[in-house]
């Protein structure tokens, strides 16, 4: 006999029930062909997998660890349900886009609403995840299209830069150098500094930077993601410098932003698959894309002026 679809789905309900009764309920079946699939089953894979104790069936280790491995293929299959029921769902079209998570909330909400006032109908996944693995996806050609930092197009896609601007300032409520309406590299010399993680490329740039400058600052906390950043600099831990997309959307309730004397060049580059079939409601997103880039372009402008 063969391993069936049939056999596992009677044992994950078995095992998810906790006895016969309840899985036969579940799988609108009879009692019997329950116990003669799971008993079906044992033969098939040569090993008990429940011990009978006072008519009750009870899990052996083997069975628990069979369970594991089962339910990550329903995993699988409930991933490919979710997909089939938002397809269904959006009958009038469905756009995916990966992104940095920086931009999931500092760029695409704006172009998103700029979308939707024309397209209401059609629905929009946003998948935020971080390098090198976002560009991998992006080369899979997994999504209608992208938002990254890069330079140069990952593989089998074109990219086109979105948005150029600088990094900024970022500090608590009540900081000294708020005084300041632009801030030089002397002026972080003894401040406390919430950094980036080590790999990080902008951390390379900042600390490359003071370094040539000769400015010591007091490292408080490192990070992960400019969104952290800004938290712990709410919390009055440090100062730091992040792409000033975060910035804007945080500023407010105890976060203020301010501009650099120097350049920390900050680009947000779009990038398109080229073997994917373009939707046809890709280039109206991306038209929403430009009109939130320059929407923002001039909000940094603002900024820089004050």
């Amino acid at each position: 006999m063969k391993l069936t679809h049939r056999q596992i789905e009677v044992f994950r309900a078995v095992m998810h029930t906790g006895n016969v009764t309840q899985a036969a309920q579940s799988l609108h079946t009879s009692q019997p062909t329950v116990s003669r699939e799971l008993a079906r089953l044992e033969q098939v894979l040569q090993m008990n997998l429940f011990d009978r104790v006072r008519g009750r069936l009870r899990p052996t280790a083997r069975a628990l660890a069979l369970l594991e491995e089962v339910q990550r293929s329903y995993l699988g299959l409930d991933r490919i349900a979710a997909a089939a029921r938002s397809l269904r769902e959006f009958t009038q079209g469905r756009l995916g886009i990966a992104c940095l998570p920086a931009l999931a909330h500092g760029l695409l909400p704006l172009a998103v609403q700029q979308f939707a006032a024309s397209h209401p109908q059609v629905g929009v996944s946003i998948t935020p995840q971080e390098s090198p693995l976002l560009e991998e996806w992006l080369t899979e050609q997994r999504f209608d299209l992208g938002l990254c930092e890069r330079i140069h197009a990952p593989a089998a896609t074109s990219i086109s830069t979105l948005l150029q601007a600088d990094e900024v300032c970022v500090l608590p409520d009540g900081h000294p150098l708020l005084a300041r309406r632009v801030l030089k590299p002397k002026d972080f010399a003894g401040q406390a500094f919430v950094s980036f993680a080590p790999a990080d490329p902008y951390r390379e740039l900042v600390d490359a930077l003071f370094e040539r400058e000769g400015v010591q600052r007091r490292l408080a906390v490192e990070t992960a993601s400019a969104a952290s950043v800004c938290a712990l600099v709410r919390q009055g831990l440090g100062v730091a410098i992040v792409n000033p997309l975060t910035a804007m959307e945080l500023a407010g309730a105890g976060l203020q932003v301010r501009p650099l004397s120097f350049s920390i060049p900050f680009a947000v580059t779009l990038v398109l698959p080229q073997l994917r079939p373009a939707s046809p409601l890709r280039d109206a997103f991306v038209t929403g894309l430009q009109q939130a880039a320059g929407l923002l372009q001039t909000r940094l402008r603002q900024l820089a002026k004050r």
